[in-house]
This record gives structure tokens, C-alpha cells and sequence, in this order.
């Protein structure tokens, strides 16, 4: 196997460290993946490049990143020649550019908001996607020096990966995509993740915030999808209150850095919990360096 194409955003909670670990949790032979907390899509794409052939249902109710996904299915070429000219203009004057770019909310074709989005991710504070409650992308400059806007290279891989028969993409809300499912289906839950602090939250990540309640309405899903016979893989932070939603499943502890904090130092030492819904394989450790042992604890009888 070559190298892996891995995703062409930044993403708070993106997978990207945990896609090695998470697919040991996931059957060899996938019937159907559903995805429908997409953000980076860090699991599916390594999933993609690391399994037979599969169908995928990939969804998020954020309509401007699944508009991201569209065009780089579609129109990757042309989505690239558009970062490129950002490139160029951020290159000569980032904070002027950024800015402009940010809050510039005129009609614009889809690619031009794809290019908009891509733009932004890789030229904000720490990648981090918020929306006020009028929608507006309300993010302040990152501190970078020349970071890569365009990538031609990735960007035409996941084009090559979306456009594969049996990949569907669209915008719509968890449960709509979870409806469809059947047994056999493989189901990777990603929400945002419940706060442990109140300086932790970042659930505005569409104008609808994904509060507690939202949390126990998932669990129940996650219960539904067990009994219908999906394999069900779900993250979320090491919180208390998730794992009473989870009593009975198997829960595992997963050490990992977080590039989303203010504070550098508040990046490592952290974990986080990882759910399936039949008893898995350990993660025992990930593959990047500073990696951490993981601990697992036994499931739990109802």
C-alpha cells in the first residue's frame, strides 16, 4: 500500500491521529459505512485507501462543508486554481486577506464557498469552524507563516476517493441519516463532543448548538442501531455523564493530543472515550510519536 491521502482540512476532534486505531475496531469487510458527523472524514478516507470496495453513506448537517465535499467530488481542478490565487494574495498581505476573505458574505458560486471554507480552515485560529447565531463564520486570523492553502495533490486523491461508485454525500441532520440504516451497516458517530469545562465548548459549529440533551437523544440512536445489528463506533469526550449514556457497551480510554487549545501546553495528556456496540480489540497504543498507552475498560453488563 502507498501512502495515505489523508484529509484536506483541519478539523476540531479531527480523526486523523486515532484513523489507524479506530479502523481496528471496524470489520475487514465493511457491507455499507455510514458517516454522518463527517468534519475531516479522517476514518472514512483511511478506511478507503485500507479496505476492499465499499458503499458509504457520508453526511453533516453543516451544508457549507458538505458544499466543500461536493466540489472536491466535482470540480477539484477548478477548486484549486481558486485556492491558488488566495495563496497568492494571503502570501503578500495575510491578516488584509484574511479578514476580507472572512467577512466578505456576498452571493458566491458553490466552488468560489468551497474555496471560501478550504481558505479559511487553513488561515484561522488553530482551524477551528464556529458560526455565530446568524450563521456568520466569526473565527479570528491564526499566527502561521506560509501555510499550504492548496495541495493539488491531496485535493485530486480525495477527488479520486469520492468519486468512487457508491459514495453518497449530502447535507442533512444525524437522525435523517441514521434512519436509513441497516443490519450489517458499520456506523462511526463523531459528534461534538461533550464539554468538560465551560471554556471547552465548542459545539457552534453549526447555528443549532449540540447540547446534553442532544447527547442522550445520540445514546438512544446508538442503542437502536445495536439492537437493529449495525456495528456502531462512536467518540466522545472522557466524561462521566457519557459513560452512564453508554453503560453495558464497551468503552475504551484513548489518550490524545488536541490541537484545538489555547494554551500549548494543554495540548497533550489529554483522552478521550471511544464506544462500540460488540466487544473489540484493545487500542493499545497510536502510531505517531508521543503516543500514549491506552487503557480499556471491560464491558459492562445492562
Amino acid at each position: 500500500m502507498g501512502s495515505i491521502t489523508w484529509p484536506f482540512l483541519k478539523w476540531a476532534g479531527g480523526k486523523r491521529r486515532l484513523a489507524r486505531p479506530l479502523a481496528a475496531l471496524c470489520p475487514e469487510h465493511i457491507e455499507r459505512y455510514v458517516e454522518p458527523f463527517l468534519g475531516s472524514g479522517a476514518l472514512f478516507l483511511y478506511l478507503a485507501q485500507t479496505r476492499p470496495s465499499f458503499p458509504a453513506a457520508l453526511s453533516d448537517s453543516n451544508a457549507e462543508l458538505v458544499n466543500v465535499y461536493r466540489c472536491v467530488r466535482d470540480s477539484a481542478g477548478e477548486l484549486a486554481e481558486i485556492l491558488e490565487d488566495h495563496e497568492r494574495k494571503y502570501y503578500k498581505n495575510p491578516e488584509r486577506h484574511y479578514y476580507r476573505v472572512r467577512d466578505d458574505y456576498k452571493a458566491q458560486g458553490r466552488i468560489e464557498r468551497a474555496a471560501r471554507m478550504i481558505f479559511l480552515n487553513k488561515t484561522c485560529y488553530n482551524g477551528l469552524y464556529r458560526v455565530n447565531r446568524s450563521g456568520r463564520f466569526n473565527v479570528p486570523h491564526g499566527m502561521y507563516v506560509r501555510p499550504a492553502i492548496c495541495n493539488r495533490r491531496t485535493l485530486a486523491a480525495a477527488s479520486d476517493i469520492l468519486n468512487r461508485s457508491g459514495v453518497w454525500i449530502r447535507s442533512a441532520d444525524y437522525t435523517r441519516a441514521t434512519a436509513a440504516c441497516r443490519a450489517g451497516d458499520l456506523v462511526y458517530l463523531d459528534p461534538p463532543y461533550l464539554p468538560l469545562t465551560k471554556t471547552a465548548n465548542f459545539t457552534d459549529y453549526t447555528t443549532q448548538s449540540f447540547d446534553y440533551d442532544d447527547h442522550v437523544a445520540l445514546a438512544r440512536e446508538f442503542h437502536r442501531l445495536a439492537d437493529l445489528g449495525c456495528t456502531v463506533v462512536l467518540s466522545n469526550s472522557n466524561s462521566a455523564r457519557i459513560r452512564n449514556l453508554y453503560d453495558g457497551f464497551a468503552i475504551q480510554t484513548v489518550g490524545i493530543n488536541r490541537s484545538i487549545n489555547c494554551n500549548a501546553s494543554r495540548r497533550t495528556g489529554q483522552s478521550e472515550l471511544v464506544v462500540t456496540s460488540a466487544p473489540a480489540p484493545v487500542i493499545r497504543r497510536l502510531p505517531q510519536r508521543g503516543r500514549q498507552a491506552l487503557r480499556a475498560s471491560a464491558p459492562r453488563t445492562s
